[in-house]
């Protein structure tokens, strides 16, 4: 191993949570030994426009939701899913990886269970503060079931390999952010709070329609950056310029609207004030490796009610103020906000304890983890042949 490239597939993929921690990790291990990777995900997904960013070559395989109920797609996602670990298992041997990481989703699973299949070492990572039902699968294959938060364990009953904490790692990037150039580049003045709403990278339409409902209120006391997803996705980003354009001229220059935000996220994040957001995995992640005060409203709905509990991660630790959706209105957010902008006292309280919750060595860790896997002898391996 010592005289050769660590030679490891990427698994997983479908959104933004389970796509950068892979990133993270190839970036330290890239410092540590030379890397050949293959990442592995779905047809459609955003995982290939993260491999291919990132210079990592990139094989699709079939994949499928997994669901615990029946309806006519999980029949057809029955057939979908061991056409992919027949395909994984196909890229994996052909690849001839040291180890297998699956950075989580369902779309980790064909590469995990190829990997295991074909005789690799295979690691596992939950960003999540339970376990989902991809990783609670994966877990049966797994050599090293790496977790974000030590609540995720209570899940993990049926498992093959050992458990470690290590954090869900941050895009080092994102430390690095310069206030001043969120001034410059969107025209914001240096002596008006900002706060910075995000629904993630697809955007959250019922955070911004309120958030257009109390945009003048909002405006009159702070700016606002407001990341509302594509317009392909929910239709908001039209209308949200629409209803910049009607505001007067003093409020409408506090008001910057974009679908997404791509290197300037790191500054955005330097000037915010407070962040109002949906409460996935890396939001929690990168809040607490930052410091920012935060209002969370997690996406109902989702799976294990994961966000909820993400989200009290840092509103137990008093980082943030849990926000339900079936409580959010336009009075409701306001309220919430004002009481952080006028207290700055509170603003570092919340920005020290979720500093208090971060792990900035996680990408360390899980490399650490990786090149220890990938150092054992050959016969411990069980490589395929």
């Amino acid at each position: 191993m010592a005289e050769e490239a660590l030679r490891l597939v990427i698994g997983g993929g479908g959104t933004g949570g389970h796509t950068q921690p892979g990133v993270a990790v190839l970036r330290a291990l890239y410092r540590r030994v030379p890397v050949e990777a293959l990442w592995i995900g779905s047809h459609a997904g955003l995982e290939r426009q993260v491999a291919s960013g990132a210079g990592i070559p990139f094989r699709a395989v079939s994949t499928g939701k997994l669901r615990r109920y029946l309806s006519a797609h999980t029949l057809v996602d029955a057939i979908r899913v061991p056409l992919g670990i027949i395909q994984a298992y196909r890229h994996i041997r052909a690849f001839r990886p040291h180890v297998v990481f699956g950075t989580g989703g369902f779309v980790s699973v064909p590469a995990v269970i190829g990997g295991f299949a074909a005789g690799y070492p295979v690691l596992i990572h939950e960003q999540t503060a339970t376990a989902g039902l991809a990783t609670r699968i994966n877990a049966r294959f797994a050599d090293v079931i790496a977790l974000s938060y030590v609540t995720s364990e209570r899940a993990l009953r049926t498992r093959r390999g050992k458990v470690v904490v290590t954090g869900n790692p941050v895009r080092p990037e994102l430390l690095d952010g310069h206030a001043a150039k969120v001034y410059q580049e969107f025209g914001l003045a240096p002596d008006l709070p900002i706060v910075y709403i995000t629904g993630g990278a697809l955007g959250a339409h019922a955070i911004n329609l309120v958030v257009e409902r109390a945009l003048p209120r909002l405006l009159e006391r702070t700016q606002v950056i407001h990341q509302c997803g594509p317009a392909s996705m929910n239709g908001d980003y039209p209308r949200l310029l629409d209803r910049r354009s009607s505001l007067p001229a003093e409020l409408a220059a506090r008001y910057v609207v974009r679908e997404f935000l791509g290197e300037e996220l790191a500054d955005v994040y330097a000037a915010a004030w407070l962040v109002v957001g949906r409460a996935g995995a890396g939001t929690i992640a990168e809040l607490a490796a930052l410091g920012k005060p935060a209002v969370l409203i997690p996406l109902p709905g989702a799976s294990g009610d994961e966000q909820t509990l993400n989200a009290r991660i840092l509103s137990e630790a008093g980082a943030a103020v849990l926000l339900p959706q079936r409580e959010l209105s336009e009075a409701r957010l306001l309220d919430v906000i004002g009481q952080i902008l006028d207290d700055e006292s509170q603003r570092l309280r919340m920005a020290a304890a979720a500093r208090q919750q971060a792990r900035l060595d996680a990408a360390d860790r899980l490399a650490d983890l990786i090149l220890e896997l990938a150092r054992r002898p050959v016969s411990e391996r069980t490589l395929a042949r």
